[in-house]
């Protein structure tokens, strides 16, 4: 595994840097899983839960560029940057990573969708690829 990828191996979140229009970059904590693509063993991705109108949303629907690096809770970096490009997964990749984030937080995920159907929140997932 390069060491770039390795460093994400133990993480609990990363954080992922999404591109305004004007270039500025905004970059958010969240939860991940980590899987191999199924097409290209070689591109480690990187699934992300979020609510499908949040900004990081818009934004990689204008600018697929993204970049991620292990980070706390809070945002504070705990390794490098790496480039990647996201896209919204479709449904048969999004069980599939809801299923792999279920697995690495177990119920805090489970309570934190069951809030969100209470709160009919659509949700969605992205794949950020990195090769």
């Amino acid at each position: 595994m390069p060491e770039g990828i390795a460093q994400f191996a133990r993480a609990k979140h990363l954080n992922l840097e999404t591109f305004r229009k004007t270039g500025a970059g905004v970059r958010t904590p969240v939860w991940f899983a980590q899987d191999i693509s199924h097409t290209n063993p070689s591109v480690t991705v990187f699934y992300i839960y979020s609510e499908a109108g949040a900004g990081k949303i818009k934004r990689l629907r204008n600018n697929p560029h993204a970049r991620v690096a292990p980070c706390t809770v809070s945002g504070s970096l705990r390794g490098m940057w790496i480039d990647g490009r996201a896209r919204i997964c479709d449904e048969s990749e999004a069980a599939h990573a809801r299923q792999l984030l279920t697995q690495k937080y177990g119920l805090l995920k489970t309570v934190g969708d069951f809030f969100s159907r209470l709160l009919r929140h659509q949700q969605t997932v992205i794949a950020v690829e990195v090769e």
